[in-house]
C-alpha cells in the first residue's frame, strides 16, 4: 500500500461493510491510506474484508453491530473520539430491501424494520458523527441511496419511500452544515451487482451489471478533502 493515498492517515466509518458496495468502498478507502472503522451484522464477512485489508498492507477497526440495536450506535461516539480525537468520513451503505409486495398487504413488522435500518439507523449515526466529522479539517458524509426514491415503481414499498426520506434527511443535514468544512452528499449507485439487487430482480443476469468496484472512485471522489460538492446528488448509471 502506498504512503501517498488520497486518504491517508484519515479515519472513516463505513456501515454495511462486510460485503457488497460496504466492503469494495473498505478495501479501496484502505489502499488509499484510510484506517477503516467497518460496521456490519456479519462477523465472518468482517473478518474476510479485515483479512483483505490487512493483505493490502492497510489497517481496520470492526464494529460487529446490527443497526437495529440503537442503544450501542448511540454510543459509539465516545470510543471513537476517545481513539482517534475525530472522524473524517461516515459512509452511510447498509439498508435493507424489506418486501416486494403491495403497501396494503404490507406486513406493519418488516415496514418498522425496513425504516429502523434505512432511517432511523442513519439518524442515530448522524447525531453520533457530527461532532467528530467537525474536529475534522475536511469531514465528508456519503450516504447512498437509490434510484426509486425519485422513481417510485409499483411494489418498492418501504424501501422506495425509505430511501426518499434519507434524502430529505441528508439535504437538511446538509443545509445545516453549509457554513462548516464538513461536506455532506448522497451517491445513487445505479444497477449493481450485490445480493440485494439479486433480491429484487431474481430473472437478472449479474454479469451484465457493474461491479461494487466500479463504484469506488465517486466514492473516493466524495470521501477526499479537496471534495468541494455538498449537498448533492450523484447519480451513476
Amino acid at each position: 500500500m502506498s504512503d501517498t493515498g488520497r486518504l491517508q492517515d484519515r479515519v472513516a466509518l463505513i456501515t454495511g461493510a462486510s460485503r457488497g458496495i460496504g466492503a469494495a468502498v473498505a478495501k479501496r478507502f484502505a489502499a488509499e491510506g484510510a484506517h477503516v472503522v467497518l460496521v456490519a451484522r456479519t462477523v465472518g464477512g468482517l473478518e474476510e474484508v479485515d483479512d483483505h485489508i490487512k493483505a493490502l498492507g492497510g489497517s481496520a477497526t470492526l464494529v460487529p453491530c446490527d443497526l437495529t440495536e440503537f442503544e450501542r450506535l448511540d454510543n459509539l461516539g465516545p470510543p471513537l473520539l476517545e481513539r482517534f480525537g475525530r472522524l473524517d468520513i461516515f459512509v452511510g451503505n447498509a439498508a435493507v430491501l424489506g418486501t416486494m409486495t403491495p403497501l396494503a398487504q404490507y406486513d406493519a413488522k418488516a415496514w418498522h424494520d425496513v425504516f429502523d435500518v434505512n432511517v432511523h439507523a442513519n439518524w442515530r449515526l448522524m447525531r453520533v458523527v457530527e461532532p467528530l466529522l467537525r474536529r475534522s479539517d475536511a469531514g465528508r458524509a456519503i450516504l447512498v441511496t437509490s434510484a426509486v426514491a425519485r422513481r417510485p415503481k409499483a411494489y418498492w414499498g418501504a424501501y422506495a419511500i425509505t430511501k426518499s426520506a434519507l434524502e430529505t434527511m441528508a439535504q437538511v443535514w446538509a443545509a445545516e452544515l453549509a457554513n462548516t468544512s464538513v461536506r455532506v452528499n448522497l451517491l445513487s449507485p445505479g444497477a449493481t451487482r450485490t445480493q440485494m439487487r439479486s433480491a429484487a430482480f431474481p430473472g437478472e443476469d449479474p454479469q451484465t451489471l457493474k461491479t461494487p468496484d466500479a463504484l469506488t472512485d465517486t466514492f473516493l471522489e466524495l470521501a477526499s478533502p479537496d471534495c468541494t460538492r455538498h449537498g448533492e446528488l450523484v447519480e451513476l448509471s
